[in-house]
Order: C-alpha cells, then structure tokens, then sequence
C-alpha cells in the first residue's frame, strides 16, 4: 500500500503519495520527537535501508502523519513502530516550517509539529532494524555542539531545530544552560 501524507498542492492540503512529495519538494505535514531525560535527549540512527538519510542520526523519531491523523497520535504511533516505546504522552513543543535536500534528488519541505516526551523511569526501548540501527541518549547541548562541529552525521532536520530553533522547542530546560 502506497503511504498518502498531507501535502499542499495548488494552494490546497491533498493526500499525496509519500515518495511524490520528496522528489516534487512538495510542502507537507511532518511530526517530529524528541524523547526526554533531563537533559539527555534519546537519537537514532537511521536504518541502512531508509530511502533518504540512511545512516544519519536524527531526533528520538519522525515521520509524517496519514491523510486525518492527529499529530499527536502520529507520534505515539511512530514512538511504538519505530522503537518500541509505548505508554507516553507526548506534548506539543513548537511548529517549525524548513526546506531541505536529503540526498538521493529528494527534498524535506516540511511543516513539521514537535513534540517531546518525559521519559517513564521503566522504560523499555526495541528498534525495527528495518528504521533504526541504533539508539544513544546524549545531553541536549552536547548533541547542538557535535551537530555544528559534524554536521555530515547528522539528518538536515535535526540540525535545523538545534540550530535554529532550541529555545522554543525546550523551554525552560534551555534557558537553564
């Protein structure tokens, strides 16, 4: 089944097909994680076999919602595929709009809603290797500080919310530097 995500197209939100979206630059819907302890932020790795970014580490998970999803939901869903985690309620952090080419002649337009997420004490973390390789939690401003000294390992994305957007998207948890 072809992957429908909402996109504009001629001024108007229309599901498109997932892969028409990137290679058109099309601005569409994104939903982006950012699971939390303390300070420490949960990345992945992105699997070998992703279509774009492969290899790249991103943000805790990120995805785009089906045609009538609720973001939130979205996330919790995309939580759950990706690694496992179940049982959290994400809160809404920001909404960033950026462009980006992600290799491969495809281009991220995205319109993207962020949430973070309190890390459960007895959390249980399980990746599909078919998404993600590999998980690492890291201090927040020590992830912003490696994005700029090594930007080639990072996805374009998350570099643009560290870069560009930290304090609205952790609040207080950033202007306690």
């Amino acid at each position: 089944m072809t992957a429908l995500i909402p996109a504009w197209v001629d001024g108007t939100l229309q599901p498109v097909e997932k892969l028409a979206v990137h290679r058109q630059g099309l601005r569409h819907l994104a939903v982006s994680v950012f699971l939390m302890r303390g300070r420490q932020t949960l990345i992945q790795r992105r699997a070998a076999g992703k279509y774009h970014t492969p290899g790249l580490w991103a943000n805790t998970c990120c995805t785009h919602p089906h045609w009538g999803e609720d973001p939130a939901r979205c996330a919790q869903r995309r939580l759950r595929e990706e690694l496992g985690i179940t049982g959290v309620s994400p809160a809404f952090a920001g909404q960033v709009e950026y462009r980006a080419a992600v290799g491969r002649g495809l281009i991220e337009h995205e319109l993207v809603e962020i949430f973070t997420v309190r890390a459960p004490d007895a959390l249980t973390i399980d990746p599909d290797p078919d998404e993600v390789q590999a998980v690492d939690w890291i201090d927040l401003y020590d992830l912003a500080a490696d994005c700029e000294r090594h930007p080639a390992r990072y996805t374009p994305w998350l570099r643009i919310y560290l870069a560009r957007h930290m304090d609205m998207l952790f609040g207080a948890l950033a202007s306690a530097r």
